[in-house]
């Protein structure tokens, strides 16, 4: 009987989006802490101005969304995608389509995040355009998640 294949094991995406995690944590461990959200910021921008269209422009309008329905949270990297934190731990994160080369975008939120409902709730949602509509359900899964 022959064995079944060997597994290929990570992505070339997947080991991008590692070296990427270990290289925030170094940079944020050299960083003072009143400087990691406006170093944060910094390099999410720098994140979101690297990724192609149309990934880019609705990463920055999520980051305007983040800013004005939860400015409490610190703006920063995480795996190399644009992720909003709370007292260090992330609650949500953008994940463009280009990344992982999926047919969409992704809104993730973490285990940080209040959105427990009943026994089974979304914590990630597919994102294939921003309208005013996507806009005032992802407004207020922000206020939720912080609830």
């Amino acid at each position: 009987m022959k064995l079944a294949k060997k597994a290929a094991g990570f992505t070339a995406e997947e080991q991008a989006a590692m070296k990427e995690r270990v290289q925030e944590l170094k940079a944020e461990a050299s960083r003072s802490r009143s400087a990691n959200k406006a170093d944060g910021e910094s390099d999410l921008l720098a994140k979101i101005a690297a990724l192609p269209q149309p990934d880019r422009a609705m990463a920055e309008r999520l980051h305007a969304i983040v800013k004005a329905n939860a400015p409490s949270l610190s703006p920063k990297t995480w795996y190399g995608m644009p992720a909003y934190s709370k007292d260090g731990n992330v609650v949500c994160f953008f994940q463009g389509s280009a990344k992982f080369k999926t047919r969409y975008s992704t809104l993730g939120f973490s285990d940080k995040a209040n959105l427990d409902e009943g026994r089974m709730w979304p914590t990630a949602f597919a994102l294939k355009e921003l309208t005013p509509a996507e806009e005032a359900k992802i407004a207020a899964l922000l206020k939720k998640a912080l609830s």
